[in-house]
């Protein structure tokens, strides 16, 4: 008779390939998936009864900023809690590694408000770091092109010298060695702004030495979004390397229908042989910095810098009229600010509220935040029209990422009003779009959350219910299963998600997390 460790017992198997669901078994037997499919007989130390459940991998997340997540709080339980049993971070061009007291000068503050040390360098040192402090989901990173530019070259709006370039590529293929799963470019965001198509170029040639990939936050999603998904692929043809466009949309209501025309070009670039896929979030609505949405010359130096220019009167101006050229000022309407220490009770409200409330422009009232929180004002904008969002969902390269972190209801983490993605952007793709609408099917709809962005990624033995593979299994009720976080009450976790296993401990039971710390730091097969 076989004995097992768990045996998840008559559920709806939907095994992460794309293929039907089938009824059966789950066998587990340690960090392993012993057997999936009829048993026979058998002994389990735990049974699960999964009837009239869904039984499918766990998910993978392949766009997180959970970078400092479980560093600030190992137990971060907002996407465990939706199923997510691993995450990639290190996106839009900032990660944690590899870096040096340069790069670090330019970010470190938020763990010196929460008395951390930045004690690692590298991304080997980094991952042993969040080994050592334990986390509920497995995690890999990719390499931050915004965070390996401020380490070499700091916040200057130029090209680097051929010794400045040749220290960057140092520092990714060094990344890379240590387990990096490829580059991530945020080319809105300072200092990624200031790099041009060349410099990218030369880096993603380092990346695709070791097999990884070129994951891009693209230079405009509005206006210019042709431009920038084709400046995306010049870069993966003429590096040779895969191309991973991040939080793909269209924004802004002049641009809406823009989706067909982006998807045709996406479809064009792989007929010709670049190799091109694309995640997304299921909102109408993003988050940045306000700092973001500040004329790009403003922000060079970093946000001191720019701090001291909104202190001069000239320059003011020149940044207050700046802003309404930014392609994410949409008139202030629809930008709600999703924290401001200096006053809580601004959280929720938009910069349009905000300046009636003070009797000022909302350009001059978004300045002021700016001023007042020294650079720090996360923002919630709504961008989007449901018919691109969901013409984006149905094409067959597209992957489910929350561009999120792992947050906490509770703590250092539970605070603000962030956007409702990081506790129920999985959720609400699964139970909404696919179990209730029915855009894809739930098979198709899985294998985005699973099988595809584990082989996309090269996270080996993860993404399929297959015998061996690591026991990584997301249980959940298809009756109940839905997001419930909002725009303005967020912090609440997802329903429906009944069970969760990480390398074969049980971590989520009965709907509730049980604390355990099964995660591991994942990486890449290139680096070793």
């Amino acid at each position: 008779m076989d004995s097992y460790s768990i045996v998840i017992k008559g559920g709806k198997v939907v095994d992460g390939s794309g293929n039907p669901w089938f009824q059966g078994d789950v066998a587990v037997d340690g960090d392993r998936i012993a057997k999936v499919g009829a048993l026979g007989k058998y002994e389990a130390e735990k049974v699960i009864d999964a009837k009239g459940l869904l039984v499918s991998p766990g998910f993978v997340d392949v766009h997180t900023h959970s970078d400092s997540s479980f560093i600030i709080n190992p137990k971060a339980d907002s996407k465990i809690r939706q199923g997510v049993t691993t995450e990639i971070a290190g996106n839009c061009g900032a990660s944690m590694s590899p870096v040096t007291d340069l790069g670090k000068s330019f970010a470190s503050r938020r763990l010196e408000e929460l008395g951390i040390e930045w004690d690692w360098y590298s991304v080997a040192e980094y991952l042993a770091r969040l080994e050592n402090g334990g986390m509920p989901v497995n995690l890999g990173t990719l390499i931050g092109h915004g965070t390996i530019r401020s380490s070499v070259m700091g916040y200057e709006a130029r090209a680097p010298s051929a010794s400045e370039l040749e220290e960057m590529k140092g520092l990714v293929d060094q990344g890379m060695r240590d387990g990096a799963f490829g580059l991530s470019t945020g080319i809105k965001y300072a200092p990624g702004v200031y790099a041009d198509t060349g410099e990218l170029v030369e880096l993603s040639k380092v990346v695709a030495k070791h097999g990884g990939l070129y994951a891009t936050h693209i230079r405009n999603q509005g206006g210019k979004l042709i431009e920038s998904i084709d400046e995306s692929i010049v870069i993966g043809r003429e590096a040779g390397c895969p191309v991973q466009i991040a939080h793909l949309k269209v924004k802004g209501r002049t641009n809406w229908g823009k989706s067909l025309n982006m998807l045709r070009v996406i479809d064009e670039a792989r007929d010709e042989g670049v190799d091109v896929t694309f995640d997304q979030y299921p909102y109408i609505a993003a988050s940045t910095g306000a700092f973001a949405i500040t004329p790009k010359w403003s922000r060079e130096g970093g946000v001191e810098s720019f701090l001291e220019r909104l202190k001069d009167p000239e320059e003011r101006k020149k940044i207050e009229e700046g802003v309404t050229e930014q392609e994410d000022w949409t008139g202030s309407l629809k930008l709600l600010v999703c924290k401001f220490d200096p006053e809580p009770s601004y959280e929720g409200k938009s910069i349009a509220e905000i300046a009636e409330i003070r009797g000022v422009t909302r350009q001059a009232a978004m300045c002021d935040l700016l001023l007042e929180a020294r650079g720090l004002v996360p923002l919630i904008l709504f961008f989007g029209w449901d018919t691109d969002v969901e013409a984006i969902m149905k094409h067959h390269a597209m992957m489910v990422g929350s561009d999120g972190s792992s947050l906490a209801a509770y703590g250092p983490l539970g605070k603000g009003k962030p956007h409702p993605r990081n506790y129920g952007a999985f959720t609400r793709f699964l139970g909404k779009y696919v179990l209730r609408e029915k855009i894809v099917s739930v098979e198709d709809g899985v294998r985005r959350m699973t099988s595809f962005p584990a082989l996309r990624f090269g996270l080996e033995g993860r993404g399929l219910l297959r015998e061996g593979n690591y026991a990584d299994i997301t249980v959940v009720d298809p009756k109940t299963l839905i997001d419930t976080a909002t725009f303005q009450d967020p912090h609440q976790y997802s329903e429906g998600v009944e069970y969760v296993l990480v390398n074969g401990t049980v971590a989520i039971e009965g709907g509730e997390y049980n604390g355990a710390l099964a995660g591991r730091t994942l990486r890449h097969p290139g680096g070793k």
